[in-house]
């Protein structure tokens, strides 16, 4: 979910057997391409209904998810010591989802789908600041890197800049704390049960503006297109909750930076805007500091593991 997922990416639980990466690589390959499609069609929507009805459209999948999770598992799923986080995340789930589908109208998917990678900069920030997390010199040029590379992307006053796209901006901050609220709950809250508090909090707050804003499709294909919507917001999580089921998180999660492809390919197909040179260079800088990001968290993760041992 450049920001649609809901699964704690960054903070998975020990797993109890060995992992499959390869498998997880594929799985998480596949939900990445289920969401490309889910933003494609989000896209493709925004000109006939609000945004908020977009989203509430997209929970529906996430929600079945979540319910067929439920009456396999149990409702003892829903058990956790943390409710209040847990709403919170889901709060701040549905916000950066309406954030981004307002973004959609005016912004092409590519340029929308390469800001959202900001994200994990800012959960460095973050966890630097609010939990006191220990950050090196050369994370820090990492984040500052990845922020030039967004307004490379953007490029403010060069003619080319839609202010909408500062919706995404916001919806990759309110995404971040989305995910620092995952690193709180996931010692003690499995991902099920972070996956279900954020999909029923996500449904049950953006079906309260939903009949002030519905519209009434007048065409079938408008219905088909939310449901292809539906299904494949359902699918990705699906898929990246089975990923991170059985492979290891930090193996995983770079296969996120994978939607840029997909947003580049849809909107060219769909919408017949190809990035220019400029926007591939800054997605270039953001997803390489990114990367980069990611290792060197996972070797300080390493270091505290090895500390504590």
């Amino acid at each position: 979910m450049a920001l649609r997922s809901t699964a704690p990416i960054h903070s998975a639980p020990p797993l109890q057997r060995p992992p499959d990466n390869m498998r997880g690589i594929i799985l998480m390959a596949a939900g990445f391409f289920a969401f490309g499609v889910t933003d494609m069609l989000a896209k493709l929507l925004t000109s006939e209904l609000h945004p908020f009805q977009i989203v509430w459209f997209r929970q529906l999948g996430l929600l079945a998810g979540v319910l067929v999770l439920l009456s396999v598992k149990g409702f003892h799923v829903l058990r956790t010591p943390h409710p209040v986080l847990q709403i919170t995340r889901g709060a701040a789930a549905v916000t950066s989802a309406c954030l981004f589908i307002f973004a959609l109208r005016y912004v092409p998917l590519a340029d929308a789908t390469a800001v959202t990678f900001i994200a994990p900069f800012i959960v460095t920030i973050l966890g630097a600041v609010l939990l006191r997390e220990p950050v090196g010199i050369r994370r820090w040029l990492a984040v500052g890197a990845g922020f030039i590379g967004m307004l490379i992307v953007i490029r403010p006053g060069a003619g080319v800049f839609h202010p909408a796209i500062f919706f995404v901006v916001l919806a990759a901050f309110v995404f971040s704390a989305r995910q620092l609220l995952s690193r709180m709950v996931s010692g003690d809250d499995s991902i099920a049960t972070t996956v279900s508090y954020t999909s029923i909090t996500a449904a049950l707050l953006i079906s309260i503006p939903l009949p002030f804003v519905w519209v009434t499709p007048d065409h079938a294909s408008t219905y088909l297109l939310a449901f292809g919507m539906t299904v494949g917001a359902a699918l990705g999580e699906s898929l990246i909750i089975r990923a991170l089921d059985v492979a290891q998180a930090v193996v995983v999660t770079p296969v996120h930076y994978s939607l840029i492809i997909w947003g580049t390919l849809y909107g060219y197909i769909v919408f017949a805007d190809l990035p220019d040179a400029w926007t591939f260079l800054g997605c270039a800088i953001i997803v390489a500091s990114g990367l980069y990001t990611l290792n060197r968290e996972r070797i300080a993760a390493r270091r505290k593991k090895a500390d504590a041992a």
